[in-house]
């Protein structure tokens, strides 16, 4: 039988809703970020620079991409004969067939591969996160308190504290409480959805409590384990991690790394970010060209003005063009003279000549104040934007537009353009 002392789980099915058009088509874990990378290169590169080189991906919406840019692990040095990446999307079973409805139902319906394993440990990770951890640290730290369950935790302001499941504990950090979101938190300490489990721990529970709806860490397998007398335990983490999934808090983590220091650095030597690098030709920048303090990815073309953005490979900015604040991800084309303040804008979107995205003021979402805000101009992957229109904020697009769907020319603050699907 193979033995692997820890394994990871790594939960990568979500949709990310709270993403919008973003996630139309795509998981949440494989958007783009930083211009090179996708979200989940950063929990997959903290596994193996932690020595943990079994991992399973479970993926269930919009997994095409994903799986994609996974593949047999190569950037990871998880390309490997015992162990390495393996992709675990829902199945159908002999008896019956059913999603993943909960992120423990999701690791229960995968008990085979891990008693394949036979670890001794179960790294339970989101796809979802920013950050750089040493999850060996972590282990040792669990094996050290004789813990049965330990979770990473890190402090938050307490006015954000509902966010979270939050713990509260003893002068060991050993946890006597845990509440999932509560309205009034009695504590700042945030569970980061990070669990080492002890395999037999994880296994019981996961039996036990098989049959609940939608069974989730938070809700149900911890509190469950807790009040039957297991040892649980806090691990404070103290760096970098962004919960990147709002508009909002996706344009700031991205808008971070080009800080003249950045608080997350992408460029460390001894933790070092992996991808998968396709082969693409150098950046070009023309010679009217201005850029100032900005990411641009591989294979773009930079023929007009770039400040203070996030520019992803292959993007065309055309003569006369100025992007400011704002990301632009892949395959993406600006035209000329277009003037784009504080957006985010999808792969292989093509944006007219003349526009101007981001005026005005800011006005409320009509019809999802809660995903488009920030200020922030939104346009989903593949749309395409006719020349010389005028946008206005907290707005968002998706799909091929053409200048009659703009009113003599103009989509005000807060308004939307859903050409591909439905509003999300």
């Amino acid at each position: 039988m193979v033995r692997k002392e820890m394994i990871a789980m790594l939960l990568a099915g979500g949709q990310g809703s709270r993403l919008g058009v973003l996630t139309a088509n795509v998981a949440k874990p494989a958007v783009s970020f930083g211009g090179k990378y996708r979200i989940i290169d950063f929990p997959l590169s903290n596994c193996i620079n932690s020595g943990v080189d079994t991992v399973g991906v479970l993926t269930q919406y919009q997994p095409l991409r994903l799986n994609t840019h996974i593949g047999i692990g190569l950037p990871w040095d998880l390309d490997k004969n015992i162990g390495g990446v393996s992709i675990l999307p829902p199945y159908e079973k002999s008896s019956n067939s059913e999603w993943y409805t909960g992120t423990a139902n999701a690791i229960y319906q995968n008990l085979a591969y891990m008693e394949y394993y036979n670890p001794e440990y179960v790294l339970i990770l989101g796809g979802d996160h920013i950050y750089k951890m040493d999850y060996e640290a972590m282990l040792n730290y669990h094996k050290k308190n004789n813990a049965d369950i330990t979770l990473a935790c890190i402090s938050v302001p307490m006015e954000e504290a509902s966010r979270f499941g939050v713990v509260i504990t003893d002068e060991n950090n050993q946890i006597q409480e845990f509440e999932e979101k509560p309205e009034n938190p009695r504590s700042n300490l945030a569970s980061m959805g990070i669990y080492i489990f002890s395999w037999k721990v994880l296994k019981e529970a996961l039996v036990t409590l098989r049959n609940q709806p939608a069974c989730d860490f938070g809700k149900h397998i911890i509190p469950y384990c807790h009040e039957k007398g297991d040892r649980v335990f806090a691990y404070e983490y103290n760096g970098y991690w962004k919960d990147v999934g709002t508009l909002g808090s996706y344009w700031e983590s991205n808008m971070e790394l080009i800080d003249l220091i950045p608080i997350f650095n992408l460029y460390e030597e001894f933790w070092k970010i992996y991808t998968k690098n396709d082969t693409t030709p150098p950046q070009y920048i023309g010679a009217d060209a201005k850029v100032d303090k900005a990411i641009l990815g591989d294979s773009c073309d930079i023929y007009g003005e770039v400040k203070n953005s996030v520019i992803g490979s292959g993007v065309i900015i055309e003569e006369g063009a100025v992007v400011n604040n704002s990301i632009i991800m892949n395959g993406t084309v600006v035209g000329k003279g277009t003037v784009i303040d504080k957006a985010i804008i999808a792969e292989n979107v093509v944006i007219g000549a003349g526009c101007n995205i981001g005026v005005g003021e800011e006005v409320p979402n009509k019809l999802r104040p809660d995903i488009y805000g920030f200020g922030l101009v939104t346009i989903g992957e593949d749309s395409v934007i006719p020349d010389n229109v005028t946008i206005g904020k907290n707005t968002a697009i998706s799909g091929v537009t053409e200048l009659s769907d703009y009113v003599n020319g103009w989509l005000p603050g807060g308004e939307n353009i859903m050409k591909a699907g439905e509003l999300l």
